[in-house]
């Protein structure tokens, strides 16, 4: 008597050599998972593990895009920024002196920017 975990069952499968000969011609001429789905009339994740299994060479994916460098961050530009004149003019431009350590500003502009908070005294 045969007990259900020794009898081996296979599973069916779509994959003929015909298909996964256009699977990888269309894989290497680099159309979209999603695309190559559709001209073979099989689901965009059935493209995805057969590529996978057939270690086809792999793609970047979509969804995980390499991370982009955004402007503004990051190092600290070495003049003061303070605006002169208004930003949407031809003649608009920063100070451009050295600024304080720590701060955008050169000296005179901190001094402008920065109050120092008022003492109280107690009576």
């Amino acid at each position: 008597m045969a007990l259900p975990h020794d009898t081996v069952e296979t599973m069916e499968t779509i994959w003929n050599a015909e298909l996964i000969d256009r699977l990888i011609a269309l894989w290497d001429e680099g159309l979209p998972t999603a695309e190559i789905g559709r001209r073979l009339a099989i689901s965009k994740n059935a493209v995805i593990g057969k590529a996978h299994r057939l270690a086809l060479t792999p793609r970047p994916s979509p969804l995980k895009r390499p991370p982009t460098r955004r402007r503004g961050l990051g190092v600290q530009p070495a003049i003061c920024t303070w605006p002169n004149g208004h930003p949407g003019d031809k003649d608009f431009k920063f100070c451009g002196e050295k600024p304080v350590p720590g701060k955008p500003y050169c000296a005179k502009h901190a001094a402008m920017a920065y109050l120092r908070p008022k003492t109280t005294t107690a009576a």
